[in-house]
């Protein structure tokens, strides 16, 4: 059972809706911004409409699955990891679009509201809130930079395990945690390794 809802998650998280939504406004989200075929990328491309049913969609194939699997029992203790990390890895290597995909930032969030009834998502936007005004404190109120907002939705993630520690979440719950954290570090590299180099050019001058 816990293989057969991994598959489910990993098909479920595959399925490309902000891709598709684009193509549907006669724009290819691989062409727009970083080409990243993702809610953020649809909203820039399509507008606020699109981008924010995008977003609901991106969310939703992580939630469902994973609800389901809470709710009803058919994967307990850490049988639940291999389900939530699939769900992430699906959108980040999906078949529709030749084992590529996004960042998997909305569908982590799904998986995280499903797995602690929002408790961790929220702690988790609350957190990149904070990060986010903390940037634009430090740059005076400039927009931030794609570097920057990738480190912070990595550093957002790391950050969660203090609350989730604190709250003395299972140690499947923490299996858990590493998957994602270690998955959005990967979606996230390109970003990472730019900002650590200029980053570390900021620090020679």
């Amino acid at each position: 059972m816990i293989i057969l809802w991994a598959v489910l998650s990993f098909l479920s998280g595959s399925l490309m809706f902000s891709y598709w939504l684009g193509r549907m406004a006669n724009h290819n989200l691989k062409d727009i911004g970083d080409g990243n075929p993702g809610a953020l990328n649809l909203w820039k491309a399509a507008g606020y409409s699109y981008g924010l049913a995008g977003i609901a969609l991106d969310f939703l194939k992580g939630y469902v699955p994973l609800i389901w699997i809470v709710k009803f029992g058919s994967a307990a203790g850490f049988g639940i990891v291999l389900p939530a990390a699939a769900a992430i890895l699906g959108h980040a290597f999906s078949p529709f679009l030749g084992w590529r995909g996004g960042k998997a930032i909305a569908v982590t969030f799904g998986v995280w509201s499903a797995l602690t009834g929002f408790a961790a998502s929220l702690a988790y936007a609350v957190i990149l809130a904070v990060l986010l005004a903390g940037s634009r404190l430090f740059t005076k109120g400039r927009p931030t930079s794609s570097e920057a907002d990738g480190f912070q939705v990595v550093l957002g993630m790391l950050l969660l395990s203090v609350y989730l520690f604190a709250r003395g979440y299972s140690g499947a719950i923490l299996l858990c945690w590493l998957a994602s954290f270690l998955l959005l570090a990967y979606t996230h590299r390109r970003e990472l390794q730019r900002f650590f180099v200029q980053y570390s050019h900021s620090r020679e001058r």
